[in-house]
């Protein structure tokens, strides 16, 4: 034990007791982990008597035909894959061993920024069918009966959101994740190696942002390493290819051959620590490159196209739709906002700047159009106005682009599982005359929400010279915001 000093003092050093207890608790997680799978197997026992009889005639669980390797009937090694997912019996188990406490560790990579998604919050944890995206993602392998515990890789700085996405799930302490999508899966893949009893024989390497991966997949890729020291989940391409340049085709790309990459990537888990470790630094995008750089063989197993990353917006709502209808719960807010013209030499409307011989006098830009939207958006989903999220007082939003605000407005609809539908924005005004600027402000406004153009309206009005717009004193605004929620209004 180590020990350092303070004022001639000598102490156990802190580090070493913490990190004593963490394995001790990281033992007892295991030891959950491993009760549960073998909990599962033992239901599915009651099943045996009857796969006995229907597996003579080709048949699995439940009558089912057996599925093998590449989807061909039959028996891989001694395992039965039966088309009901994710289930073995025990009886099928015992024909190839038993299980170690830890013989294949699902490691979930959920480090990354989300940056190409964007809003506040990263991609993994925003709601998809009412609970966060990782926990689909982790749950689809607790689920499986060959998975005997789940390792997650995290961004420390999501530490709170991360706490609430697995909550009650009994996962050991996550890894932080390093500054690329290789240093991320190396680190993890080192603390399994750290592991109470030792590391795994076999690891399954997903990515987080796949919350839709089926049982069928993951037997698959584990079933092809009975073969190869690698297998990965794909699907081949149809799609005619094109390489393009400066928004041009200048050729299209033979498509024989290739294949679209999926996770989980599985690898025997000596073989692939020792390739990570040798090409560390090596700026790889996913495992089985890193394991083609060492020179093993990477079988491709068949995917799924449902097995979609979620990357974008439209893949959120796509994912949605996989998961089979559910209520919607449709909702419409309103939003209105005013200020006054002050010396100036132009405005900003719907994150437009447009020269005029006034400004719009406010805390922020006083981009009166993206503030009656923000406004409609919070309404919708009953999450108070623009001014309980930002208020003037604080001095940091002074001069602020407003479409800050819109955009925390988006990021809490997408949180709560949400989509926008439909926004319409009339501006009040004498001058400027907006018609010149409409479809730049259509397109800015689109942009921002991350939603279609043809979903976004602005028009423009006047008050025919009455009232404070009338005599040209400042800009009203009124925005209408639709909204779409999993959920019922019942």
């Amino acid at each position: 034990m180590s020990y350092h000093h303070a004022k001639g003092q000598s102490y156990p050093k802190v580090s070493d007791a913490v990190h004593s207890f963490a394995k001790f608790q990281m033992g007892i997680v295991l030891i959950r982990q491993h009760f549960l799978v073998s909990k599962r197997l033992i239901q599915h026992e009651r099943n045996v008597v009857a796969t006995r009889t229907a597996g003579r005639s080709g048949l699995g669980l439940g009558g089912c035909p057996r599925v093998g390797y590449f989807g061909a009937v039959g028996r891989v090694s001694g395992w039965r894959l039966s088309r009901v997912p994710g289930v073995r019996s025990s009886h099928d188990l015992t024909k190839r061993g038993s299980l170690s406490m830890s013989s294949c560790v699902a490691l979930i990579v959920a480090a990354g920024s989300g940056e190409r998604f964007g809003g506040e919050k990263p991609k993994q944890y925003l709601s998809l069918a009412g609970k966060p995206l990782l926990r689909h993602t982790i749950e689809a392998f607790l689920a499986h009966p060959a998975v005997t515990a789940v390792q997650v890789v995290y961004q420390p700085l999501h530490r709170d959101y991360y706490d609430q996405a697995v909550a009650g799930l009994g996962l050991p302490e996550p890894v932080p994740g390093g500054a690329t999508r290789q240093d991320s899966g190396r680190l993890g893949l080192e603390r399994l190696a750290e592991w109470p009893g030792g590391p795994p024989k076999t690891v399954l390497i997903h990515d987080a942002a796949r919350p839709l991966v089926d049982a069928g997949t993951i037997s698959r890729v584990l079933a092809a390493l009975d073969h190869t020291p690698a297998a990965i989940a794909a699907v081949p391409v149809f799609d005619t290819l094109k390489r393009g340049e400066g928004g041009l085709a200048i050729g299209t790309v033979d498509r024989a051959g290739l294949w679209q990459a999926q996770t989980p990537q599985a690898f025997h888990f000596s073989t692939i620590l020792e390739a990570h470790r040798r090409l560390a630094g090596a700026g790889l995008t996913d495992d089985a490159s890193v394991a083609e750089r060492a020179g093993l063989s990477v079988a491709l197993v068949p995917g799924s196209p449902d097995n979609i990353k979620v990357t974008t917006p439209d893949d959120l709502a796509r994912a949605h739709r996989l998961l089979g209808p559910t209520p919607t719960d449709s909702r419409t807010g309103l939003g209105f906002d005013v200020h006054r013209f002050a010396e100036g030499d132009q405005v900003t409307l719907c994150g437009v700047s447009i020269p005029h011989r006034h400004r719009l006098e406010g805390h922020s830009d006083a981009d009166v159009a993206l503030h009656a939207l923000t406004d409609a958006i919070l309404g919708a989903i009953g999450a108070g106005d623009i001014g309980s999220h930002f208020p003037p007082s604080e001095p940091r939003w002074r001069g602020a682009d407003s479409t800050v605000f819109l955009r925390h407005a988006v990021e809490l609809v997408r949180a709560r599982g949400g989509v926008i539908g439909h926004v319409d924005v009339t501006l009040i005004c004498e001058r400027p005359k907006i018609g010149p600027h409409r479809a730049a402000m259509v397109a800015r406004l689109a942009d921002v929400l991350g939603i279609a153009e043809d979903r976004v309206s602005v028009k423009a009005t006047t008050t025919e010279r009455l009232g404070f717009t009338g005599r040209e004193e400042g800009i009203a605004a009124q925005a209408v915001a639709t909204v779409a929620l999993p959920g019922s209004v019942w």
